[in-house]
């Protein structure tokens, strides 16, 4: 097993290899990955389809001293099994030794904690320009994939790489694939680039001043350690357009690319997923949701910079509501802005997206919407200590994020039922920009009655009312804090549970009227406390008697953590909750 990877511990391992022993190396580096995702699970199709790629790189260039920057980095377990962290691929007991992303803290081969798009070309424009400046003479490469190049950053790290006349290596990864299918103008030059055998009446890369190199098969070895000899020491920036097959090797990632793109455990026979997802979810709910909307009212639409499944809107389901779906690729300034105009032209534009990545468009939620007031409704998912975990990843930062915004109402449901009632309010509502926030926690069902006008905005709810002590449990929070006050209960304490709803305002009227008969508030929030929600109703109380305290995670980043554990571990917990209230009250 491993025939020539058993002997590979570092990239120089494999520069003496013949062709015949690369080609074995590529199906040893398969088959521990194979391992390590039907097991554990990771991005699949991506790093399938770029074996070939990787061992060519190590096979021409000197990394470490050769600087290799993976755009996302999800395409980089050949990466780091080629870079001495093979276990972790090999050896089940090892897979949590190492990320998902590149990660500098692992290896000295790796440059930058990466897992968001379009970002490499830049990053490596700066290695770039640092080489420059003191006096290196290593090359510099960026990887990236056609996917991201739909991304702004992408294209302004390309414009500004062709004007650097100096050593700069662009690895363009074309498999004609974004996480779902590729959008926008710039991927028809691309097709006539491939149709073409790398010529066509206009070329993106030379246009913006770049030389240019196609290796029509991006999965055969030996063309690209040609293509990537010729480049080596270069003294211009060149791209090099290689065309890849997203999921190569593995004939159910190849014939269903996006599903593949990141995958669940799986059987390495069938392909058949380990986990059972038929239950009930907030994306296909969302998406059930939407579509209705969209069937009866043809101003609805949907927008997606690229996940379109977090929403629930398949292919099928796309094509279904063609006229009403927009994909933008991955360009969440573009949603955002996009979102905007379709505002204040007279349509109801719903964006969904990860929390993690609506960080990528603050200054158009800012600018774009809040300031011009556009009634744009933003659906935030992962937003959640249950969300992705991977610290590149994570979704805990929204709310001190853009509940700051002047005129965003930012909504916190605590149910399946209290959501949709939300969303069908902000999508028919035309006077707020509206962000609403999903619950993480499963799907819970409420028989609670739940308003369909929440336009008197800051109005809380009152859920358990009791006296001595509230408990104010935000969005998805909500079913720790019924726990909470249910455990007081045992306890002879009768205390007061309320649904904020709002996140982004505080109700003053009702906050007053706390202070009458309760002596301890206590707030908790799926989220960082500084600048959160409880740190605004603790400063709120600041002049008064009240005993304040807020319960939430640290400004810090998590990386990897099991959910349960890190609850327990920050106390925020039912059985320490009531402890703590107890002390507040004594």
């Amino acid at each position: 097993m491993y025939e020539i990877l058993k002997n590979v511990n570092s990239p120089q391992d494999i520069k003496n290899l013949t062709a015949a022993e690369l080609e074995t190396l590529a199906a040893d580096i398969r088959g521990a990955m194979m391992n390590r995702l039907s097991k554990h699970g990771g991005h699949f199709g991506p790093n399938f389809g770029i074996v070939e790629a990787t061992i060519a790189l190590h096979y021409v260039f000197d990394s470490p001293k050769d600087k290799i920057v993976f755009d996302v980095s999800h395409q980089c377990y050949p990466h780091k099994i080629l870079t001495g962290r093979k276990q972790a691929y090999t050896d089940d007991d090892k897979f949590g030794e190492v990320s998902g992303y590149t990660n500098p803290e692992e290896s000295a081969h790796d440059f930058f904690n990466v897992g968001h798009t379009s970002t490499s070309v830049s990053l490596a424009a700066g290695l770039a320009k640092g080489r420059d400046l003191t006096g290196g003479n290593e090359n510099i490469i960026a990887v990236i994939g056609d996917g991201s190049l739909s991304g702004g950053e992408a294209l302004e790290g390309l414009d500004f790489a062709g004007e650097m006349d100096t050593n700069f290596i662009i690895v363009i990864n074309d498999n004609d694939m974004s996480i779902a299918e590729n959008h926008g103008g710039l991927y028809k030059n691309l097709k006539d680039l491939r149709e073409g055998g790398g010529k066509a009446e206009t070329n993106l890369f030379t246009a913006m001043g770049l030389d240019y190199l196609f290796v029509p098969d991006g999965n055969n070895i030996g063309q690209l350690i040609e293509a990537f000899k010729s480049v080596k020491d270069s003294k211009k920036p060149v791209a090099v357009h290689i065309v890849t097959q997203k999921g190569m090797g593995f004939e159910p990632a190849t014939v269903n690319k996006e599903n593949w793109h990141w995958h669940m455990p799986f059987d390495p026979e069938t392909g058949k997923g380990k986990f059972d997802w038929s239950g009930e979810n907030y994306g296909s709910l969302t998406g059930d949701y939407l579509m209705k909307k969209m069937s009866a009212d043809k101003s609805v639409c949907a927008i997606t910079a690229a996940t379109p499944t977090i929403m629930g809107f398949t292919s099928d389901k796309r094509e279904q509501f063609r006229g009403q779906f927009f994909d933008v690729g991955i360009a969440e300034e573009t949603a955002t802005a996009l979102a905007s105009g379709i505002a204040r032209n007279g349509g109801k534009p719903v964006f969904g997206v990860n929390s993690t990545f609506m960080q990528r468009t603050y200054d158009q939620i800012m600018q774009d919407v809040c300031l011009n007031n556009s009634a744009v409704t933003f659906i935030v998912f992962s937003a959640s200590i249950w969300g992705m975990s991977d610290v590149t990843h994570i979704g805990i930062y929204d709310i001190p994020m853009i509940s700051n915004i002047p005129q965003l109402v930012y909504l916190a449901p605590t149910c399946c039922e209290e959501y949709i009632a939300m969303v069908d309010w902000a999508v028919e509502q035309n006077k707020y920009p509206v962000a609403v926030r999903v619950p993480s926690n499963g799907v819970v069902h409420s028989e609670r009655a739940f308003p369909t006008d929440y336009s008197e905005l800051n109005r809380y709810e009152i859920t358990v009312q009791g006296s001595g002590a509230a408990v104010i449990a935000a969005g998805d929070f909500y079913q720790i804090g019924e726990q909470t006050v249910s455990e007081l209960a045992k306890r002879e304490i009768n205390a007061t549970l309320i649904n904020p709803r709002f996140i982004t305002g505080l109700d003053s009227e009702l906050l007053d009227s706390l202070k009458s008969a309760h002596r301890a508030v206590v707030t908790l929030e799926d989220g960082i406390l500084d600048g959160g929600f409880g740190q605004k109703i603790a400063a709120y109380y600041g002049d008064s008697d009240m005993k304040v305290k807020c319960y939430g995670f640290e400004k810090k980043f998590y990386d990897r953590y099991n959910a349960g554990e890190l609850l327990k571990e920050l106390g925020i917990v039912p059985e320490k909750i009531a402890d703590d209230i107890i002390k507040m009250l004594q």
